[in-house]
């Protein structure tokens, strides 16, 4: 798992890459909580989901936004960190080019930065959303939502309270085309202080289920069926 510098909006941005050698595979966008409570790319959370993606065969990125380790620049509120994500893609996919899936995972502030993501890049075939803060941030720019993918929190979240993700998922899903998932974890507060084994297996059964799903739509295209 190399260290890499990529250019940024703001400056170098910093990260950790894992390349799968075979081709076609599918790519990942892990993005960490704010910057200005903590966050890192090394949160306990971010490094799982990496994990997660790479052991499924997926080339995954995670980087410090601005401002955060040895990105430069500084915090600008999310507009900036918005940018500095699109760049993280924009690098994933140079080293991609054949890629055949791109999902974008993000935790609490970082799953608020995901879902803007999403509405800009069409190519994000599906999201794993941590603890989104549905409460503080607004999620209104999700119309419509354009993949399909999995909120998930924790029924003792004081930071981002499972009331107001549910709120969010039930405006989501009555969109057309598109599937949203919803996951409680009992007795798990934001940081997932208990209940991180129990989150990262949901999340992993998840996407092994889509990645099945997926490749099964894209085969019966193929065939015409």
């Amino acid at each position: 798992m190399p260290d890499v510098i990529f250019n940024g909006p703001a400056g170098r941005i910093e990260g950790r890459y894992h390349h799968q050698g075979k081709p076609n595979s599918p790519i990942a966008l892990i993005l960490h909580p704010h910057p200005q409570f903590g966050g890192t790319m090394n949160n306990q959370t971010v490094y799982e989901l990496f994990y997660m993606f790479a052991n499924r065969g997926f080339s995954v990125l995670r980087f410090n936004f601005r401002g955060v380790g040895r990105s430069q620049g500084g915090f600008d509120g999310g507009i900036g960190e918005l940018s500095d994500a699109a760049a993280a893609l924009d690098w994933l996919q140079t080293y991609n080019v054949d890629s055949r899936t791109c999902w974008v995972a993000g935790f609490s502030f970082g799953a608020w930065i995901g879902m803007q993501l999403l509405m800009r890049r069409p190519e994000i075939d599906g999201f794993i959303s941590v603890a989104p803060p549905a409460n503080s941030y607004d999620f209104s720019f999700l119309a419509p939502c354009p993949s399909s993918g999995i909120f998930v929190s924790g029924d003792q979240d004081q930071v981002a309270p499972v009331d107001d993700v549910e709120k969010l998922v039930e405006r989501l899903r009555a969109q057309k085309g598109i599937t949203i998932d919803q996951e409680v974890i009992k007795g798990a507060n934001h940081f997932f202080e208990t209940g991180s084994k129990q989150m990262l297996d949901t999340v992993a059964t998840y996407l092994d289920r889509r990645l099945v799903e997926d490749q099964q739509a894209k085969d019966a295209k193929k065939d015409g069926k």
